[in-house]
């Protein structure tokens, strides 16, 4: 009755009532919890079965929280998981089977002998029902939960329904009744699983095995019991749809702690990261057993639901070595095997394919799985055409265009596995590149992509367009692991890095960069041979495969197309002809420019960013232009999504022509005006600024290169050139007067310091409008601006206002990446002059900092591995600072320093013992020059000690500096 009104008018119930009904279902857990085991007869068996059904309506739309009935409700259901089947101990299921031998049956073995146990001879219906009268309750169980008057009046057969032809004897239909029970508790598992997900991730060690998965439990089931060893399939699918539940909801976010340890190095008592993995451990040799063994359609399709969600959860890198191979080698294996029932052929083949590629993309890479691939190549299954290896049934199935999703599939298989392990591509790449050239010849019907969505129904067109586009990725990863491609060519101008921080550079991850981890760990780097191999492979692709793919009717095939050369390296390309070259520039900015597809501009313009950081392409004024007009041109296209690659490109040139004009001295710089091509980038750099965080970060990125090599020479004394050209307005203008020209530069200079002014305050307007990632490239920008070698800080009107904002973003900036920004740029000007009448304030602000970093709250966990990073800059800013404290005029600040002897000299000591820690070769250059700046800033305050009389202060810092 409870469960009809909750189904009929629950959702009008008030908290009130919500809460009432949990109470109630708790109290009677609780008696069900002190009486175990569970009884087990027909009465009580629907007794549970309706308390079950009603605890479940109850779980499904909860007014109220349940976290405080979890515990409790875990406990109880956890006996109904082998209600009816406690009773038969393994000794008398398994016929044939000694004691010494069940380790040895299988879960199958196992649930047949379970079936047969309770087979009977046939009885006809009005038999079976006389059987039943005479069936007694046992009025003393009963008593447990129902009082002596319902049991008495309790109607067992209810209906002639329950006992039918159809469902055999009496006993046959009591094992029916028990495993409805099973499935309710298992049902109201998951219930409470989605309910109180945050709670119920403690359950998981009373409901999950943590050792001997695959041996059948008479006590103590858990939901990999009844996976594996239940005799009834709907509680083997209600199990497989719990665990589903429990590893896609939120409290599988907690597995990623997971770490397994032997049981021979577990203590007394074992911490929850071990806990878990060996929970996760133990799922997988379930799993893995039952997707060998299973051939049951929907079962199996579960059974890929949770190893891919298992895949997805687990941390393999702090699993048993061999766990990951073992995956990927049990779903070939049964792909490898085939499915029983030709329906379900290739959803499931789809499936366990999908499943092999998120265990070939699993990060960071695995050792184990490299040598697998590595034994399989050495092994010659691709040459001599061997089955056994993943590799060679991947390119079998990528090869079946019968089936263009199990190929699609196939495919991105094999691209996960060329993405995280690089070194087996040189083997593989001529079946890549016949695989990739054979659907390029298929003639087969293609759809512009205007009309694309006219042939929404046409799945084989579709499809057809997919799996070509996936071909040509492949083939693009391919490229960029041959060429040892790692992201956009650096052309930082300072390789030595400060000695204070090179210890902590963290090493930014290209996703679209194969992971060269693993051969970098293990010293082998890209060799020549190997730059060989990869020239080659880009010469084969260029005359065989781009030809055809870049004209392609498809906007999608052209994009990707595209988006190879994105993944060139400069090597490659200085490699090419000069006829090879210009087909690759041409084609970029043609694309760029002339064609009608949004996705192929973008993928244009994003190449352009990559190629025009080559050496031998920012050396060429014309590619440049060529470039520049393409990339300005896409800067005002109507798309969010072209703009964002164009500004990034852009950005990029900009960064080029910074390295070429700062090292290589292209370019007319020493004029007294800037170049035009200069003034283009700006005006479109300082257009972007307006636009969106995306695009803002990378107009400010541009802005940043740009004023580094912006001309201000003549910025100091714009006041007298303004004067100046007052007065020779009047001059005859003619072509052959000096007094012409003299004008001309003075108004182009004019232009240039306002230009200059409007860089500036886009970059102070970016600070207060953008988001964290424009305010970091606002820090970056105003430390290259600081590097300009023709600007004179201390005479600009805006630079007080600069040190401020970085002083402020140092000081209160939640971000430590930006604060490591902002005291990176407060570190580059070069003397004290530079930093003006804001010098005192930098320096107190930074030894305020200094002084308090350690009670420095972190904001959050992505914060936490900044932290020592941002440590180190400012011991570098400080000693970068303190250098010039002795050629200021600032009485102030020398009492300040005279205040905060102590503290500086306390600092210093722990900055000079570890650098005398320091000893093996390599560390003593970085020690040697962390002395030299150290020497510099205790010399400095020596002297500043002097001027105020401090000499006992003095004597301190000069044992200080002998140290030293």
């Amino acid at each position: 009755m409870l469960s009809e009104a909750i189904s009929r008018a629950g959702s009008s119930f008030p908290v009130d009532i919500w809460r009432s009904m949990l109470e109630v279902v708790r109290k009677t857990m609780d008696v069900m919890a002190l009486k175990t085991p569970a009884v087990e007869d027909i009465a009580m068996s629907r007794f549970y079965e309706s308390f079950l059904s009603c605890l479940h309506l109850i779980l499904t739309d909860p007014k109220c929280s349940v976290s405080d009935h979890v515990s409790v409700f875990v406990a109880v259901l956890r006996m109904f998981l082998n209600y009816g089947l406690s009773g038969r101990t393994p000794s008398t299921l398994l016929v044939g089977h000694s004691k010494k031998d069940l380790n040895n049956v299988s879960p199958k073995a196992h649930r047949e002998h379970l079936n047969k146990s309770d087979r009977s001879v046939y009885r006809p219906p009005h038999l079976r029902k006389r059987d039943c009268s005479n069936v007694k309750p046992n009025r003393a169980a009963h008593s447990q939960y129902i009082s002596d008057s319902e049991s008495s009046t309790m109607n067992v057969t209810s209906s002639d329904s329950d006992f039918s032809d159809g469902d055999g004897s009496a006993k046959e239909s009591a094992k029916g009744q028990n495993s409805r029970v099973r499935v309710a508790a298992i049902i109201c598992i998951q219930d409470l699983c989605q309910a109180d997900s945050k709670s119920f991730s403690m359950q998981w060690s009373l409901l999950l095995p943590t050792s001997d998965a695959l041996q059948p439990r008479t006590r103590d089931a858990t939901l990999m019991t009844c996976l594996l060893f239940d005799p009834c399939l709907k509680v083997r699918m209600a199990s497989a749809s719990t665990l589903v539940a429990m590893l896609d909801g939120p409290s599988s976010n907690f597995l990623q702690v997971a770490e397994y340890k032997e049981s021979s190095k577990l203590g007394s008592f074992t911490a929850l990261s071990s806990s878990l993995g060996q929970i996760l451990l133990e799922i997988h040799r379930g799993i893995l057993y039952l997707i060998q063994h299973e051939a049951h359609g929907k079962l199996l399709a579960s059974l890929f639901k949770i190893i891919r969600l298992l895949i997805l959860n687990t941390p393999y890198s702090r699993m048993p070595p061999n766990l990951l191979p073992t995956v990927i080698t049990s779903l070939k294996t049964r792909i490898a095997g085939g499915f029983r029932y030709k329906s379900d052929q290739n959803n499931l083949l789809d499936a366990a394919v999908g499943c092999l590629t998120l265990a070939l993309s699993t990060s960071p890479s695995s050792a184990q799985v490299r040598k697998m691939l590595h034994d399989e190549i050495s092994s010659g299954y691709l040459e001599n055409g061997k089955k056994s290896g993943v590799l060679f049934l991947l390119f079998e199935y990528s090869s079946q265009g019968s089936c263009p999703s199990i190929c699609l599939e196939a495919l991105q298989a094999l691209k996960a596995a060329f993405h995280n392990y690089p070194s087996i591509v040189t083997a593989c790449w001529e079946l890549v590149s016949a695989t990739v050239y054979s659907f390029l010849s298929i003639v087969c019907p293609e759809v512009p992509s205007k009309q694309s969505s006219e042939h929404v129904g046409s799945t084989t067109v579709c499809i057809n367009e997919k799996v070509l586009i996936t071909a040509i990725k492949v083939l693009d990863e391919c490229l960029r692991a041959v060429s040892g491609f790692q992201g956009t060519e650096d052309l930082s101008d300072d390789k030595m890095v400060d000695p204070f921080t090179s210890d902590f550079i963290r090493m930014k991850k290209v996703s679209s960069a194969p992971s060269y981890e693993l051969e970098y760990r293990d010293l082998e780097v890209v060799n020549p041979e190997e730059c060989e191999s990869g020239i080659k492979q880009w010469c084969e692709a260029m005359e065989k495969h781009m030809p055809l793919i870049l004209s392609h009717s498809s906007a999608m095939v052209r994009a990707a197309s595209v988006t190879c050369f994105a993944g060139m390296t400069s090597s490659v390309f200085i490699s090419f002809t000069k006829e090879k070259q210009d087909f690759i520039l041409s084609s970029l900015v043609r694309a760029a420019v002339h064609d009608n597809a949004s996705s192929v501009r973008s993928a244009s313009c994003r190449a352009i960013g990559v190629i025009s950081c080559f050496p031998q392409v920012c050396q060429s004024a014309e590619v440049l232009d060529r470039f520049i007009h393409a990339v300005e041109i896409n800067t005002r296209d109507a798309l969010i999504s072209v703009r964002i690659t164009a500004s990034w490109a852009l950005a990029n040139i900009c960064d080029a022509i910074r390295h070429c004009v700062r090292v290589l001295h292209f370019g007319q710089m020493d004029s007294n005006s800037n170049p035009q091509f200069i003034v283009s980038l700006s005006e479109c750099a300082l257009r972007l600024t307006e636009d969106g965080d995306k695009v803002k970060s990378n107009a400010v990125r541009a802005l940043g290169y740009i004023s580094q090599i912006f001309n201000c020479s003549t910025s100091r004394s714009h006041e007298t050139s303004v004067h100046s050209l007052d007065q020779r307005t009047e001059a005859p203008i003619a072509s052959e007067n000096p007094m012409v020209c003299q004008r001309r530069c003075l108004l182009d200079s004019l232009e240039d310091f306002h230009r200059l002014e409007k860089i500036v305050q886009a970059f102070i307007s970016c600070i207060t409008t953008g988001n964290v990632k424009v305010q970091w490239n606002v820090c970056h920008a105003l430390g290259n601006l600081f590097l300009n070698e023709t600007l004179r800080l201390q005479d600009m009107d805006w630079a007080p206002v600069v040190f401020g904002i970085l002083l402020q973003l140092l000081h209160n900036s939640s971000n430590f990446k930006i604060r490591i920004q902002a005291a990176a740029a407060l570190a580059v000007p070069l003397s004290v002059q530079d930093y003006g009448r804001s010098f005192p304030d930098i320096v107190r602000s930074i030894e305020h900092i200094m002084e308090n970093i350690d009670q420095d709250p972190i904001s959050g966990p992505s914060n936490f591995k900044y932290r020592v990073s941002l440590q180190k800059q400012l011991t570098l800013t400080m000693l970068h600072v303190l250098r010039f404290t002795s050629s200021t005029n600032d009485q102030l600040l020398k009492d300040f320093l005279v205040k905060k002897a102590s503290i500086l000299e306390d600092w210093l000591k722990r900055l000079c013992s570890s650098v005398g820690g320091m000893v093996d070769v390599q560390d003593k250059s970085v020690a040697d020059r962390k002395k030299v700046m150290i020497s510099r800033a205790i010399q400095s305050l020596i002297e500043v000690y002097k001027e105020k009389q401090q000499y006992a202060i003095t004597q301190k810092f000069e044992e200080l500096k002998n140290i030293l």
